[in-house]
């Protein structure tokens, strides 16, 4: 059996792959455009050629589109084809730092340009982790529109029979100013799925989720968290969203009712946060607005 220090030395050996670019091309199409709207309940007729799209949806484009003999048993690409190859066999969003200068337009082409930024080891409480951090650029007609930084946290997969280790529960505030109760069902999660080109087994394949993963049922798209939680915060106020961080700390799942809550602006920033049918704080956002 590999050693600590021999995991972290296999993850460490990975460095070269930090600074490393590649560049996905998107149409911004207006299929696609009218069917992330359907998606979030919203008139997908409503939108036209060159409309901006709102600040928030450039996360759902640039989908990394690979062979179907590239993708391995958890339904994401094999390693190394998209992502450098770390060698633990789990991955799930955790972090994101946003900064917006612009926004999309429907039916104008754009780019995002993926840069590795860090591969990170650690030994945590939970077991082995590798911490990978990416930093996306978005451009269209010649201007950066979006700055995207997230960490992916890779795991070990547990032993056989045994659960999925999650952080212990903390009490969500309870202090909200609004609140929108969203039950994420199926076939929300299978459309958010399809949209972003999401073939991760543990979003819909409930005997993969328990069986190999851990988890009491399928899991709920982080990404689809952060979509719904800033959208719940922008209609609150019709200041210009500059920026978003945002940390997932405690897994969701499927078929769940869960509640996206938030403070009023102040001084141009909003204080945002998920929590489930228990009370417990599934994840934290603080955005800023101009003033």
């Amino acid at each position: 059996m590999q050693s600590d220090q021999e995991f972290i030395n296999s993850v460490e050996a990975l460095s070269n792959y930090v600074g490393s670019k590649s560049v996905v091309e998107d149409e911004i199409g207006m299929s696609m455009v009218r069917r992330i709207a359907g998606m979030l309940d919203e008139d997908p007729n409503k939108i036209k050629k060159g409309d901006l799209l709102p600040p928030h949806w450039f996360g759902m484009f640039f989908p990394n589109i690979t062979r179907q003999s590239d993708i391995g048993p958890d339904g994401h690409p094999n390693p190394g084809v998209v992502l450098p190859p770390i060698p633990l066999p789990r991955r799930m969003g955790a972090g994101r730092r946003v900064e917006i200068m612009g926004t999309l337009k429907a039916g104008v082409p754009a780019t995002r340009t993926t840069e590795v930024v860090a591969i990170t080891p650690k030994i945590a409480r939970t077991g082995r982790i590798a911490i990978l951090t990416l930093r996306d650029v978005i451009e269209t007609e010649g201007q950066v529109i979006a700055t995207d930084e997230t960490d992916a946290i890779y795991r070990e997969m547990p032993a056989p029979g045994e659960k999925s280790k999650v952080t212990s529960p903390v009490p969500a505030p309870t202090d909200a100013d609004w609140s929108d109760t969203i039950t994420l069902t199926e076939a929300l999660v299978f459309r958010y799925s399809a949209v972003t080109w999401n073939a991760h087994r543990i979003h819909y394949d409930a005997d993969y989720s328990r069986d190999e993963e851990g988890y009491p049922a399928t899991v709920q798209n982080g990404g689809l968290t952060m979509t719904l939680l800033s959208g719940a915060a922008l209609k609150r106020t019709s200041n210009k969203l500059l920026n978003f961080n945002v940390r997932l700390t405690r897994p969701i799942h499927v078929g769940d009712t869960v509640n996206f809550c938030g403070s009023k602006l102040i001084s141009g920033s909003m204080k945002c946060w998920v929590s489930d049918k228990d009370g417990a704080q599934c994840g934290l956002m603080e955005l800023g607005f101009e003033e």
